[in-house]
């Protein structure tokens, strides 16, 4: 069967990436003072962290369902089905929202809910990419993505407290008491979740400790006998810092092709620039 494989950019593919790759991309809408967006199309992750950085508002929003749909009847045009994997269900409300509207197409629009964001979401799509091109079905592709849901990591050193306290996610008293002594939150993302996985004091030491635990989950996957991919993003908006962080893990694991993607803006709303990440996932066939 021809099946086409979609996704949103809260994968960190970007349109141009997919349209190389024979993948599909429907960029994510990001508010800015009112005025909407679309990451990877008109919107620089320059632009982006000077606004907040500014003090204006930001905020991320699902795509309209209009587009969904419109995208999806396009797609089958072409098409036998499509599988399309959004970002994970347990961080925005529009993987849900497509698992309702793919109902009424009778099975031909497969939604994958794998729990997954950012360089492990992007892992998931080349898998599918690579299954599809085998042959399989798309509700077998769906199948085998979210059977393997929870072999995947990502965490996320964060440079400054200020844009989790804008959040919600730390009261302003433990904002300030973590400036006054310099702790850095070590963020976890696992089945979809957003938690606190240790503070450390300063971002070399909060690096480390990222290291390290990123090295022992990918030892515990290699003794499974699973084939991983290790990814390194980040959330600054000087290239050059993202190149330095992707050889600092390459290092750690020499002789592995090590991905680097920026973070997705709907994680950087809520951490601010100069924020780190590691990941690593399960590979299923490639």
């Amino acid at each position: 069967m021809n099946i086409a494989i979609l996704t949103d950019t809260n994968s960190g593919i970007f349109p141009a990436e997919g349209q190389a790759h024979g993948i599909h991309v429907l960029p994510m809408p990001v508010i800015l003072d009112g005025k909407t967006y679309y990451e990877g199309v008109n919107l620089t992750a320059e632009a982006f962290y000077k606004h907040l950085e500014q003090g204006g508002q930001v905020s991320t929003s699902q795509p309209a369902p209009g587009d969904v749909l419109s995208l999806w009847e396009g797609l089958l045009a072409d098409y036998d089905e499509v599988v399309y994997l959004p970002m994970s269900s347990g961080l925005s409300a529009s993987c849900r929202s497509a698992i309702g509207l793919a109902e009424e197409f009778g099975g031909k629009v497969q939604v994958v809910d794998n729990h997954r964001i950012s360089m492990t979401l992007r892992d998931a799509v080349y898998d599918a990419k690579a299954l599809a091109d085998q042959g399989q079905s798309a509700a077998q592709i769906k199948q085998a993505l979210e059977e393997t849901a929870a072999d995947s990591m990502i965490f996320v050193g964060v440079e400054t407290l200020k844009y989790l306290k804008a959040s919600g996610r730390v009261t302003p008293a433990g904002a300030a008491l973590g400036a006054a002594l310099n702790l850095k939150p070590l963020l976890k993302i696992e089945g979809g979740r957003l938690d606190a996985y240790a503070k450390v004091r300063g971002m070399t030491k909060c690096k480390q400790k990222m290291l390290q635990a990123i090295q022992a989950l990918a030892q515990d996957y290699a003794a499974k006998g699973w084939s991983i991919t290790i990814g390194a993003a980040d959330s600054h908006p000087d290239p050059a810092a993202g190149e330095a962080w992707t050889a600092q893990v390459a290092e750690l694991f020499p002789g592995c092709d090590i991905q680097y993607r920026p973070l997705p803006f709907s994680i950087g709303c809520h951490i601010g620039p100069g924020a780190f990440g590691l990941t690593v996932s399960r590979r299923l066939a490639r």
